[in-house]
């Protein structure tokens, strides 16, 4: 297993394998509960959607062509592992997909005046869907204090080989302002 730093990226070997994400979040001294969503934006060369379909989140769970599968919604983040899964299948991805960007992001943030500073032990991990053995985890260490999104990595085709990269970085944006941004 490989636990990655910040920037760094790796090949990734297998074309089945599942993106697990985790968090907790800090006892809430805003009084409600915490709801972060995990989402996939699948991106052809122009660093845009290749359509509205392969936006993948809570009210779209899979993508046209079946490569990328989102679990379902996690609503409040407890208990121990993952708290959202994405199911990923190289072998079934549209030949014009480039990359696949992961993003989560605390649903109504602002109404409920959360962040990811109240949020801790996040990371993402990349498994073997069919034996669960761990490839790869990217823990995020950084104070996220007036965030309300971070991409947590992306995968990327270069020469026709997939490449996992931790991102770790951090907006002051909700779900429809990632979408904008790649549509």
């Amino acid at each position: 297993m490989i636990n990655l730093e910040k920037g760094q990226r790796v090949n990734v070997e297998i074309p089945k394998f599942t993106i697990g994400l985790g968090w907790d979040t800090n006892e809430s001294s805003t009084g409600t509960d915490f709801d972060l969503d995990a989402s996939a934006f699948i991106l052809g060369e122009n660093k845009k959607l290749l359509s509205d379909d392969y936006f993948v989140f809570y009210n779209n769970l899979k993508s046209p062509d079946g490569a990328v599968e989102h679990t379902g919604d996690n609503l409040t983040g407890e208990g121990e592992g993952d708290d959202e899964s994405i199911r990923v299948d190289l072998s079934k991805i549209t030949s014009e997909a480039c990359e696949i960007c992961f993003v989560v992001t605390i649903h109504k943030a602002d109404e409920r005046k959360q962040n990811f500073g109240q949020v801790h032990n996040s990371f993402i991990r990349i498994y073997n869907t069919d034996t669960n053995e761990e490839i790869l985890k990217y823990e995020l260490e950084e104070d996220f204090s007036i965030e309300t999104a971070v991409e947590f990595g992306r995968l990327y085709k270069r020469n026709g080989q997939w490449k996992f990269e931790a991102i770790g970085v951090g907006q002051k944006q909700d779900l429809a302002e990632y979408l904008n941004k790649y549509q």
